[in-house]
């Protein structure tokens, strides 16, 4: 299974469902089933975003808890799987305030991966990560 890793809280907000649209600089042909990895690090920058933006905050505070305490996501962990079902190039962000607006980055150029039927995993399952997209083999319970 293609796997693709993101930092936290990123990763766990697409588990629960607050997320649907991963934004990249890159595009790809992969369609189908996909596996998200939550980083082992948290970005520096996070802790600047979570202390500055507001609408971040809030959001991360609706859908996980403190966003300046993220010490119980899990992280180098698969967390939940779903389907890149479509790729698209950002021409024009979404409004202001928009949920998938503050959760990602939509600057024109860059590319919005669509997610469907995510599946948060019951328990996160320890791998190791890597950029890009990268091969995961589940367990059997999984496949």
């Amino acid at each position: 299974m293609k796997a693709l890793t993101l930092w936290q809280p990123w990763a766990s907000l697409v588990a629960v469902g607050a997320k649907r649209i991963e934004t990249r600089s890159w595009s790809t042909d992969y369609r189908g089933p996909l596996a998200i990895h939550a980083a082992k690090r948290i970005p520096p920058e996070y802790y600047r975003l979570a202390s500055e933006d507001v609408e971040f905050r809030r959001g991360v505070l609706q859908h996980l808890g403190d966003p300046l305490d993220l010490g119980d996501l899990p992280r180098g962990a698969v967390v939940a799987t779903c389907k890149l079902v479509k790729v698209v190039l950002v021409r024009i962000p979404p409004a202001t305030g928009e949920i998938e607006a503050i959760f990602g980055d939509f600057t024109p150029g860059r590319y919005a991966w669509i997610l469907a039927n995510v599946e948060p995993l019951d328990r996160p399952i320890p791998a190791q990560g890597s950029q890009g997209l990268w091969e995961w083999q589940p367990p059997e319970v999984l496949r």
